[in-house]
């Protein structure tokens, strides 16, 4: 059977292919090992989804037990722990709560696949019920920077904001996670490191998504004098969905920041 799926390989799409090998598998880690994509610069994702669609609660938790220390940044072991997270993601989705707590810790792995991989589970919550998503990442913006990190780039992804209710709440959970960078006394370390550069794409995903409350509220931060916050609305600046928005307000503000008017 899977000499024959192999032969129709070139005739279906990868996710599909991938969907019907894992179903003919009863231990997934060599295909998932084969197929990873690792040690190299992108992991396999489309790969990750459909571990996450077909798995097992069983199979996540097997996949997690590949920490930091049995399974390092760009080991082909590390795909694992990405699919182990994602997979709680769809647990999330089918009711299972400690998943959440699972995922809010993997939210401060020191692997930054691991850490994306959260996002991406969140963001499976998100598209089925994204209200909860917002109540729970509400607190998670009051947590750790890694943990802030996480609530900012799983609830700025474009199709999770096509209700104006939502971006705005989105909105306020960034501008709540930006007056926590502006108060942040520890900044030389890797997990404030990851929360601005985070932050340098996510305002501009949420005000694309919603111009009207948005842009006001990144003009807010524009006159700030904390260097970091202003990196991050100098970044947003430059990317080409707020110029779709608006592209004179962009390159007004840009002009007015470079030459410190505002």
């Amino acid at each position: 059977m899977l000499s024959a799926i192999l032969e129709r390989e070139s005739d279906m799409s990868k996710t599909e292919y991938y969907r019907k090998i894992l179903r003919t598998l009863a231990d997934w880690d060599s295909f998932l090992l084969k197929e990873s994509g690792l040690p190299g610069p992108r992991a396999n994702l489309e790969l990750v989804n459909v571990v996450a669609d077909e798995g097992t609660e069983a199979q996540f938790k097997h996949f997690l037990t590949f920490d930091e220390r049995s399974a390092p940044r760009n080991s082909q072991l590390e795909f694992l722990a990405v699919c182990g997270v994602v997979g709680m993601g769809q647990l999330l989705v089918q009711g299972n709560s400690g998943a959440l707590e699972i995922l809010r810790a993997s939210a401060s792995d020191s692997r930054w696949r691991v850490r994306e991989g959260v996002a991406m589970a969140l963001q499976r919550l998100g598209e089925a019920d994204m209200e909860r998503l917002l109540s729970e990442m509400a607190k998670w913006s009051r947590g750790n920077f890694l943990e802030m990190r996480a609530a900012a780039a799983s609830l700025c992804e474009p199709k999770l904001l096509k209700r104006k209710e939502h971006s705005k709440e989105t909105l306020l959970i960034l501008d709540r996670i930006t007056t926590s960078i502006s108060s942040a006394k520890h900044r030389n370390n890797d997990a404030f490191k990851a929360l601005r550069n985070g932050l340098g794409y996510c305002w501009s995903v949420a005000v694309a998504a919603n111009p009207e409350v948005g842009m006001s509220m990144m003009e807010h931060w524009f006159s700030t004098q904390d260097k970091d916050i202003r990196w991050i609305m100098r970044e947003n600046l430059k990317k080409k969905r707020l110029e779709r928005v608006d592209v004179a307000w962009v390159h007004d503000w840009q002009l007015r920041l470079a030459r410190n008017e505002f």
